[in-house]
C-alpha cells in the first residue's frame, strides 16, 4: 500500500487485516515528487516481481496556486498525472509479469478520473509549469484539466500495452465525501454536501473503459479519445520524467 501519509496507511492496513486476515506492506509515496515515485517503485520491484492490479487513486483537488511540485510543475498535474504515469511505466515489468501469470492473461491499471474532466476538453501544456497560463486557468480548471489528462493517459496505456495483457481503465467514482476536498472553501463544501455520497459507495464499479456511478460504462469527453492527443501527452510525460526514470 503506497501513501504519502504513514499514519493514514497504518490505519488502512490495520482495517484490511481485520477484514482479510492478511497484512499489507506500507511503501512511502508522494506522487507530486518524481524522486519519491521512482524510489517507491524501485522499493516495490525489489520486493515483488509480479503486479496484477495497480490503482492510481491518489490525488489532490484545488490546492493553492502557490503550490508547485519539487520539479517545478503545477502541483495538481504533478500529483494527478505525472506521478501516476511515472509509477505505472516504472512498474510495467511487474505488470507484464502479472499478466503472464494470471489465469485470464491480464493485469489491470485503474486510474481515478472525474466528471470534472468535462470542464477542460483540452490540455494547455503551457499551464503545466508555473507561469501566466497556469495562473490564468486557476485552481478548479487545473484540476479539471488533470482529470481530462488521466482519461487520455488511461486510454493511451491501453493502446500501447493492451495486446500484452494490460487492461487500463479510467474510473469516475462519483462525487464522494473524502479528504480530497480539503482545499475547498467552506461555502463550496456546504453547497456540495447534499450531493456527496459516502466514500464507501465509490467501490461499486465494474471493469470497463470509462466507468461512471454506479457500475456503468460511460462516455468520456470526445477529445479524450483522440489518439494524437494521447501520443502527444505520452511524449510530453516521457520527456519531463526522463531524469527520474533514469535513476
Amino acid at each position: 500500500m503506497a501513501s504519502r501519509s504513514a499514519d493514514a496507511a497504518t490505519k488502512a492496513i490495520a482495517e484490511l487485516k481485520d477484514i482479510t486476515g492478511r497484512e499489507a506492506i506500507f511503501v512511502k509515496l508522494d506522487l507530486s515528487s518524481q524522486t519519491s515515485v521512482q524510489t517507491a517503485a524501485n522499493e516495490f520491484l525489489s520486493k515483488e516481481k509480479r503486479l496484477h492490479v495497480l490503482f492510481n487513486n491518489a490525488g489532490v483537488m484545488d490546492p493553492p496556486l502557490a503550490m508547485v511540485s519539487a520539479e517545478g510543475y503545477d502541483y495538481t498535474f504533478a500529483t494527478n498525472v505525472i506521478g501516476p504515469y511515472l509509477l505505472t511505466t516504472t512498474l510495467l515489468p511487474a505488470l507484464l509479469a502479472g499478466a503472464t501469470s494470471s489465469e485470464d492473461g491480464k493485469a489491470r491499471v485503474v486510474t481515478l478520473a472525474s466528471v470534472m474532466h468535462r470542464l477542460r476538453p483540452t490540455i494547455d501544456f503551457d499551464s503545466l509549469v508555473d507561469g501566466p497560463a497556469r495562473v490564468e486557468l486557476g485552481e478548479t480548471a487545473l484540476y479539471a484539466q488533470s482529470k481530462n489528462a488521466d482519461i487520455v493517459l488511461s486510454k493511451e496505456i491501453a493502446r500501447r500495452y493492451g495486446d500484452r495483457g494490460i487492461v487500463s481503465t479510467a474510473v469516475n467514482p462519483g462525487i464522494l465525501h473524502t479528504h480530497l476536498m480539503r482545499h475547498l472553501d467552506s461555502i463550496t463544501k456546504m453547497i456540495l454536501k447534499p450531493a456527496l455520497w459516502k466514500a464507501s459507495y465509490g467501490s461499486v464499479c465494474l471493469n470497463g473503459k470509462y466507468l461512471i456511478p454506479w457500475a456503468r460504462v460511460g462516455d468520456a469527453q470526445a477529445s479524450t479519445q483522440d489518439e494524437n492527443t494521447g501520443k502527444f501527452l505520452w511524449a510530453w510525460l516521457e520527456n519531463h520524467t526522463r531524469a527520474a526514470a533514469a535513476k
